[in-house]
């Protein structure tokens, strides 16, 4: 009796320890592979942050936020990194499953638009009956160059080319006049002169220091897995502050992606202060709910209730 009974305690004890030890799984849609910003998921599992919050991440990589927030909104995966936050108003504005759990990034001075070197034109006052490129519909680009058509009162035509890499085959084959890109990507070809800068997210005054992109969940993930998802916001800021502590996330960012470190640190450096990763405060909202009926994403201006709903931000403890 006595052995059965020792048995059945070393059998309690080891599921005991299985289960502290086991990791809560969070499945993610990132939107732009190798951004700065949108690698704070990668970084911090590599850095073994998010496993020390006993969590286990699987992340899909997508080609631009619209398609992250739509994965969000059908329910394939928990959280979409880099969601727009035009297309997250607009969605929800329709009623979709989709609710704001962070700001992913603040300011639009990541995002760049740009020609061959050898083409005509010098700014986007340049581009009547030509093509300018944005990601996917409801993305953050999508949303920037409906503000630069606006502001500008442009005459140009805007085109979905997907995530960088395919933006800059078209743009040097010359299917398309304008593209577009974040750092590290294009940085070697203007640095070898091929391609030239034409416009900065942030020549969309409507951007400029506001929140325009989000980390989104899915609602009935946040009703079912609160716990889990509040731990991710643990982990997320954790990483975001060891990213800007030292250079180690510097040689991991580098390594990750293959690219020389000094590229890595130019990216940081020169496009993302630590302030525009901030997940906490979605900044300009106010301005945010104006412009997403001025610029068509919704009917009407969400009220305070609705954006109540709506941001779900976890408080820091």
């Amino acid at each position: 009796m006595r052995k059965i009974t020792a048995a059945l305690a070393s059998g309690l004890l080891v599921a005991a320890m299985a289960a502290a030890h086991a990791e809560d799984t969070i499945k993610l849609a990132i939107g732009q592979r190798g951004n700065w910003d949108t690698s704070v998921s990668e970084l911090g599992t590599r850095a073994g942050i998010f496993k020390k919050h006993g969590l286990a991440l699987e992340i899909l990589y997508t080609q631009g936020s619209a398609e992250t927030t739509q994965a969000v909104i059908a329910g394939s995966v928990d959280v979409g990194v880099g969601s727009g936050v035009m297309g997250v108003l607009g969605a929800f504005a329709k009623n979709a499953p989709v609710r704001i759990l962070g700001a992913e990034t603040t300011g639009a001075a990541d995002l760049y638009w740009y020609v061959r070197a050898d083409s005509p034109i010098k700014s986007l006052k340049d581009t009547e009956g030509k093509t300018i490129a944005y990601s996917g519909k409801g993305s953050s680009t999508d949303g920037i160059v409906t503000a630069f058509m606006k502001q500008y009162d442009l005459k140009a035509r805007p085109t979905a080319t997907g995530g960088p890499p395919s933006t800059l085959t078209q743009v040097m084959s010359g299917q398309i006049d304008v593209g577009w890109s974040a750092p590290p990507f294009g940085l070697e070809q203007l640095d070898k002169g091929e391609i030239r800068i034409i416009a900065s997210g942030n020549d969309a005054a409507v951007f400029k220091g506001q929140t325009v992109r989000l980390l989104a969940v899915n609602a009935q993930a946040l009703a079912s897995r609160k716990d889990v998802l509040d731990r991710y916001m643990l982990a997320y800021r954790e990483t975001v502050d060891w990213m800007y502590a030292g250079d180690a996330a510097i040689k991991a960012y580098a390594d990750w992606l293959k690219i020389p470190e000094p590229i890595a640190k130019r990216t940081r450096d020169s496009f993302f202060p630590k302030a525009a990763l901030d997940p906490d405060r979605v900044v300009g909202l106010d301005v945010i709910v104006k412009d997403a009926v001025d610029l068509k994403y919704t009917q009407a201006p969400l009220t305070k209730e609705q954006l109540a709903e709506l941001i779900r931000i976890p408080p820091r403890k």
